[in-house]
């Protein structure tokens, strides 16, 4: 009798197939190493409320948020991607809004734009709302003049477009050491994992979870003035987020392993 061969098909995220190699996903734990632009700001504290799930409150500073433009490098455990630049790099836009758990300091992320596919699924899996866009901004340099160079003052920039359409444009005259990180840099994001329906019938929970992150640095952090231009290119809700009052702006690097998410509790 011929015995039969089951097949298995495996992966930490979709396409399966019969190694897992094919995924688009590795499994967590995920290093990341970044050059960050951040600019401090305060919108609206109605319109900041009103992206705030039920369990959530603006807490004591309420409309304190924050737009983050990043240029990454991650790897996975084995390491896989730093052999391929195109995959183990990208860039990210993202807005930050204050908020509070129980009167426990949180950041809430409504919208996020990244560069390449992998960032995007990633987010999903967490929870986080990440769109494609196209985002650039000043890097450091080691030499030369065309751009400020690393650990000294200088201007930096950043913009973050979405279908051709400019969404945002940051800038950043750093110009001081500051003595600590920008506080919406330094507390958990919390993010509403969503699985749309798409069985008949069915009502797929929303959960609200943070991740469980270590490893963190930071460089040195230069601050100081910034502008802040967020442009009506989308739709009311996301001009509702545009600046009130723009505080300081931050430029450093920053550095953490993300290994798993938790349930908000």
């Amino acid at each position: 009798m011929t015995k039969s061969v089951v097949n298995s098909l495996r992966g930490y995220s979709l396409p399966l197939s019969p190694s897992g190699t094919s995924a688009t996903l590795t499994p967590p734990p995920w290093h990341f190493s970044g050059e960050v632009v951040m600019v401090d700001y305060h919108v609206d504290p109605a319109a900041a409320a009103r992206f705030l799930p039920p369990e959530l409150t603006p807490g004591t500073d309420a409309g304190q948020a924050a737009a983050v433009f990043a240029h990454w490098q991650w790897c996975s455990e084995p390491d896989t991607e730093s052999a391929d630049p195109g995959v183990g790099q990208f860039s990210e836009f993202l807005i930050l809004l204050g908020c509070e758990y129980r009167g426990r300091r949180l950041a809430r992320c409504p919208y996020a734009w990244v560069d390449q596919p992998v960032p995007l699924l990633r987010g999903w899996v967490q929870g986080m709302p990440k769109q494609f866009g196209e985002v650039h901004q000043t890097r450091p340099i080691r030499v030369g003049k065309a751009g400020p160079l690393f650990a000294a003052a200088g201007t930096y920039h950043g913009t973050a477009a979405t279908g051709g359409r400019r969404i945002a444009h940051a800038s950043v005259n750093a110009s001081t050491l500051a003595t600590e990180p920008p506080p919406l840099h330094t507390v958990p994001l919390v993010h509403s994992r969503v699985q749309p329906p798409w069985l008949a019938g069915e009502q797929p929970p929303v959960e609200l979870v943070t991740s469980t992150v270590t490893g963190v640095e930071f460089s040195e952090v230069w601050s100081g003035d910034a502008t802040l231009e967020m442009f009506d290119a989308l739709d009311a809700d996301f001009a509702s987020l545009r600046p009130v009052t723009v505080e300081r702006g931050h430029v450093f690097g920053y550095a953490e392993t993300l290994v798993s998410g938790q349930a908000l509790s």
